[in-house]
């Protein structure tokens, strides 16, 4: 199993002191997260996208391209592009770019996003906003896998023989999708033959696992290799510490915390108590073995290869938040990726096709991390 940890780039208050930071020192606690997620061993760090309060994760291509200069290992992920509000040829140019700055550790997770603000923005439509989905996502594959595209989109100009520079680094370039409960996200990523990134966060397990299921059906429906269909998940929350006790103690200030913002919004809480969140959310907070074995619980109803966790403190102490990631690095990481497969695919970025092999750079660049005559897997889903 593969572990990343995953930030929105939320603008707020903290939940237990109420200090809010400036939008400076924001962006450089992501940063931090970022060189720290590295240091304690996650495979992947991702930056979300959104377009409306409280989040500042509007750029996510500029905030990666900073963490890809001061990183060399990790892998960057969006989380997610929100294709159906850009125009793909735009995309495609800062991707394309920022996966050569990254020397090849790009990875994309793809969705409509969420959010009214954010639609009323760009003048997207919630009748309208999954066929841009669509459109968008076919336009900036095609962009990517041809030197030259003509095609005719209805919701942007047309191209006609047209070049978008720079050519990209990775050739494919990985492209999940991501969603929350949509079976459009679903099937259009089995349609192509791509992973799905489940968000698993609010709700109890049983609308994800029905997701998946579908997606792995129709994976199937369009005449896939069942074998290759691969899932990753989000996790609600975590915090992990030698006993259940030091971790319930530990987190109840944060649960408490966003159970007040969430009566201030009038929003009715999924799950009441931090008992009943620990139980039946899909929140790591416990010993060790008790991470472990929630994990098995929900790969035996997922199968899925990749797991996400917050990438931030989310009300934790800095002291607290870096103890309970080493511990988890240390305690259950080793399990999670000794019993739990990986994706059949490389990890290590692998050098562009226009070019050798290069040693490692301080610019992030690790195409030589492959072991000797390693080749990229050509029959699992490579994406775009």
């Amino acid at each position: 199993m593969k572990l990343i940890a995953i930030t929105l780039i939320v603008h707020a208050p903290d939940p237990v002191t109420g200090a809010q930071p400036s939008t400076h020192e924001r962006f450089r606690q992501v940063v931090r997260s970022a060189v720290l997620a590295e240091e304690l061993g996650f495979d992947g760090f991702g930056v979300g996208e959104r377009h409306e309060r409280p989040f500042l994760s509007s750029a996510p291509t500029v905030v990666l391209s900073h963490i890809a200069a001061l990183t060399r290992r990790i892998r960057l992920f969006t989380a997610v592009t929100t294709l159906s509000l850009l125009d793909p040829v735009r995309a495609y140019e800062d991707y394309a770019t920022l996966d050569h700055l990254a020397g090849g550790r790009l990875e994309l997770i793809i969705g409509k996003g969420n959010g009214s603000a954010q639609r009323e923005l760009f003048h997207v439509t919630p009748e309208d906003q999954w066929e841009r989905n669509a459109e968008s996502y076919r336009l900036f594959r095609e962009i990517w896998r041809n030197d030259r595209v003509t095609a005719a989109p209805r919701f942007r100009p047309a191209l006609e023989d047209a070049e978008v520079w720079p050519r990209p680094y990775q050739r494919p370039i990985r492209v999940w999708h991501g969603s929350a409960t949509s079976r459009e996200s679903a099937d259009l990523a089995a349609r192509h033959g791509d992973p799905l990134f489940s968000a698993n966060v609010t709700n109890p397990i049983e609308p994800y696992a029905e997701l998946i299921r579908h997606y792995r059906e129709r994976w199937e429906a369009y005449g896939h290799d069942p074998r290759l269909a691969v899932v990753g998940a989000g996790t609600a929350g975590l915090y992990a510490a030698s006993t259940s006790q030091q971790a319930l103690a530990g987190y109840r200030p944060v649960f408490e915390g966003y159970l007040a913002l969430q009566r201030r919004l009038g929003v009715e809480p999924v799950f009441p108590t931090l008992e009943d969140f620990v139980e039946r959310s899909s929140a790591l907070v416990g010993s060790p073995q008790q991470i472990v074995d929630k994990v098995h619980r929900y790969h035996e109803q997922f199968g899925h290869s990749v797991l996400h966790v917050s990438a931030e403190p989310g009300g934790l102490s800095d002291t607290r938040h870096r103890a309970s990631r080493e511990l988890f690095q240390a305690e259950v990481a080793p399990v999670l990726r000794r019993d739990i497969p990986d994706p059949p695919w490389p990890w290590a970025p692998v050098a562009p096709d226009d070019s050798p092999v290069a040693e490692p750079d301080p610019a992030g660049t690790d195409a030589a991390s492959l072991p000797p005559g390693a080749e990229p897997a050509t029959s699992a889903p490579q994406g775009v």
